[in-house]
């Protein structure tokens, strides 16, 4: 560590013992101007044997535990970072290095499992039903679902899921590592839009080594850190998930995507079903997404736009959408059969008769013309049974229309 760095955090050690009370919510604002604080005291962290790593976790306890909301997220900026050191050093088997930094961790823990009055939390969460809608869904969105009886039972009503009470623990043991560990980034994730980019770095770096530490994919990542395989939860990959998820919208778009697909790694190995299906929902939603580093301006999620009422009813079938659909048909007959062009047995030939002085006469000439001549008053000459002849014109010309095969008669194409 240099001497620059240590000047920087010795400097900062000494301003909060003498700080009167009043002045903490200043002072809290000007930790942001201190640019060079954030960097060292990484480094006081991730050297377990500096001299100055008691103080410093003493110091971030005092933070959290001042109840200054600005202090206690200074202070969550580093746990992932604790969280790996305190790791790292329980799978060297020399746990006298990570004594400060087991009790920071146990003290924030035993502060947020008890609410201001003293008493234990009890967490609870909503779990959002499909038939209201909500930020990410509309109900109309999954079409009309099937009226059984059970899905009127349960309409309207809403699942929620308590945590708690937790039980307050003093020190750290195999069976409850991670279920305080599992809190913690509980606590972490809850405020993951107000942490630095560093934070979310240390937190795609935490993900990864716990996830590859003495697997095959260790020499791929060339990590050369420690190579003994490090025992996880699913629940507690399932956290790390959550955190990397924020860092793929916010953080380091490359270094978050390789963090979750080493938890995912993990997780098949384990075979841990909630970190995968967590995990393959987030890789399966950002899946062809342009993702940028957001190191600036607001943080946030992408998540798919809910469907707009437009969109909505345009694919809707309706009753006034049928009757709409049925007019545009009905308007499209009409046009077919008005049209002269359109005819769907094709053109009907012209046929000619010859008639008995022997001129050939278009289809019902002569019977348009012996109309006109009885309107007149005159009468048709034809020859031999006028009558009889003009009755099988007219036969053989239905029967031709009729089958369209021609008559035996002299009727000619």
């Amino acid at each position: 560590m240099l001497g620059m760095d240590q000047g920087v955090v010795e400097e900062w050690l000494s301003e909060f013992k003498t700080l009167p009370e009043s002045s903490v919510s200043s002072y809290a604002t000007s930790l942001k101007e201190k640019g060079s604080l954030v960097p060292a005291l990484y480094k006081v962290i991730r050297e377990n044997y500096s001299d100055l790593l008691e103080p410093v976790c003493h110091q971030l306890f005092e933070f959290y535990r001042s109840g200054e909301p600005r202090l206690q997220r200074f202070t969550l900026q580093f746990l992932p970072e604790l969280v790996w050191s305190y790791l790292s050093v329980t799978a060297g088997r020399d746990p006298h290095c990570s004594g400060c930094i087991e009790a920071l961790l146990l003290g924030i823990y035993n502060l947020e499992i008890i609410d201001k009055d003293g008493q234990s939390k009890v967490l609870s969460f909503t779990i959002p039903s499909l038939s209201k809608p909500s930020l990410y869904h509309e109900p109309s969105s999954f079409g009309s679902l099937a009226l059984t009886e059970g899905a009127l039972a349960n309409h309207g009503l809403s699942r929620v899921v308590y945590s708690g009470p937790h039980l307050q623990r003093e020190t750290f043991t195999a069976q409850n590592r991670f279920e305080v560990l599992t809190f913690l980034m509980l606590c972490y994730n809850a405020a993951l839009s107000y942490m630095s980019t560093s934070s979310l770095h240390s937190l795609c770096q935490l993900s990864s080594r716990v996830s590859i530490c003495g697997y095959p994919r260790q020499q791929v990542r060339r990590y050369k850190g420690i190579s003994s395989r490090l025992m996880v939860t699913s629940e507690f990959l399932v956290q790390l998930i959550t955190g990397i998820h924020f860092a793929l919208c916010n953080g380091d778009v490359d270094l978050a995507s390789t963090a979750l697909d080493d938890v995912l790694y993990r997780a098949q190995l384990d075979l841990f079903p909630e970190a995968l299906l967590v995990g393959n929902a987030i890789k399966s939603s950002l899946h062809g997404a342009s993702l940028k580093s957001n190191k600036e301006g607001i943080r946030s999620i992408q998540v798919e736009i809910t469907p707009t009422a437009s969109r909505i009813s345009r694919n809707a079938v309706t009753s006034l959408s049928i009757r709409g659909h049925r007019w545009k048909r009905h308007e499209s007959q009409e046009e077919t059969v008005d049209s002269p062009d359109s005819c769907p047995t094709g053109s009907i030939p012209e046929i000619s008769v010859t008639g008995v002085s022997g001129e050939r006469l278009v289809n019902g000439e002569a019977l348009r013309s012996r109309m006109e001549g009885e309107a007149l008053g005159g009468s048709t000459e034809v020859g031999v049974d006028p009558r009889g002849q003009e009755v099988r014109r007219q036969k053989s010309v239905r029967r031709h229309l009729e089958d369209g095969t021609p008559s035996a008669g002299r009727v000619q194409f």
